[in-house]
């Protein structure tokens, strides 16, 4: 049976005037050692035994000195993240599920935003390393070779997420964005598409997707040249990510008074495909009668338009608990089998293709 919590002692302060743990541990009766677990590790402690050591934290007002304990442990129990915007709901499932997990084991997130191009990667990463965190996670790989390098030599448990590479510089959970684009075209040879198109952001992932689009497009017929050409041939429109669903409407309507016989699009974000399904509405366009609409991410709309948006959806909450798993299992001096994770992807047909 858990104790009650005691009355905290007249003078539970001293010093600086800070509550201690040794007050924590005191009121609650329980060891230092347990408060210590509980606040570290509240995952390996009964969570009667935490809830009561945290109702006796709330009552001394005891704050955990966190830059004196990763001092004295050689760990911040902190662990960054970056992502290329942080308003991008694509990478929500992913932050939330990385929160979730570092948090039972006693650490926290603390966030950046990369944005989308990699001319000041260097810098970033040598804010992000001079921290001092446990761990960080990239939504991406890494391209620049100087920028691999610190962060290797820094020593630092990373996890390249959302991509995949040959080369990853620590661990690595994706999947292929050009497998991606390559599965997409085969949704709309399958669908009867005969003049297929491509509204996408300027970003890396992006293009690669529309390299795999353009390519296996190529190889089932639906454009006359393949390579580089192909993609040349394919009627796109590039908008600049992370893009508004505004710019989707904007860049349907540049296609279909391009290439006005359109009758399918790929968008590389869901954002950019809602947009183009209002957009083909206010044209009187069918959807998907004369115009199948493909997205990427699933948002959390895209099953509850009109109609609903077929589109790519990435298991985001599987990346975020894995990578936090494996910063932790590293962070405690443990090794971690299959540092490379591909988790694919699945196509989610609704009424839009």
């Amino acid at each position: 049976m858990t104790p009650a919590v005691a009355a905290p002692p007249r003078r539970t302060r001293r010093g600086s005037g800070r509550a201690t743990l040794a007050d924590v541990a005191r009121v609650a009766g329980v060891s230092a050692q347990t408060v210590s677990r509980v606040l570290n590790s509240p995952a390996t402690v009964p969570e009667a035994t935490v809830n009561h050591v945290r109702a006796a934290i709330q009552q001394v007002g005891y704050v955990p000195n966190r830059l004196a304990g990763g001092l004295a442990s050689g760990r911040s129990r902190l662990v960054a993240a970056l992502v290329p915007a942080i308003a991008s709901p694509v990478f929500l499932e992913t932050l939330e599920a990385l929160t979730q997990t570092l948090a039972a084991h006693g650490y926290q997130l603390m966030l950046g935003e990369s944005g989308y191009d990699d001319a000041d990667e260097i810098e970033l990463l040598e804010n992000l390393i001079s921290r001092g965190p446990d761990g960080i996670v990239l939504t991406r790989v890494l391209e620049s070779e100087a920028a691999r390098q610190r962060l290797a030599r820094s020593g630092i448990p990373v996890v390249e997420s959302w991509d995949l590479t040959a080369t990853p510089v620590d661990m690595l959970i994706g999947f292929s964005h050009e497998a991606v684009g390559a599965r997409v075209a085969q949704a709309m040879h399958e669908r009867g598409v005969r003049c297929p198109a491509l509204i996408t952001g300027n970003d890396p992932r992006a293009q690669r997707r529309r390299q795999g689009y353009a390519e296996e497009l190529a190889r089932l017929g639906l454009l006359v040249s393949a390579g580089a050409d192909a993609m040349a041939r394919l009627p796109t429109a590039v908008v600049n990510a992370p893009a508004p669903m505004g710019s989707g409407r904007r860049a349907l309507a540049d296609l279909l008074q391009r290439h006005p016989d359109i009758d399918g699009v790929f968008c590389s974000t869901d954002m950019l495909a809602l947009g183009a399904l209002i957009e083909a509405r206010e044209h009187g366009i069918a959807v998907p009668d004369q115009l199948a609409v493909v997205g990427f991410g699933d948002h959390v709309l895209a099953a509850d338009t009109s109609p609903a948006l077929t589109t790519i959806r990435i298991d985001g909450r599987r990346i975020g608990t894995q990578a936090a798993e494996w910063i932790v299992q590293r962070a405690a001096g443990h090794a971690v089998s299959a540092r490379v994770q591909d988790i694919g992807f699945e196509l989610i047909v609704r009424a839009s293709a």
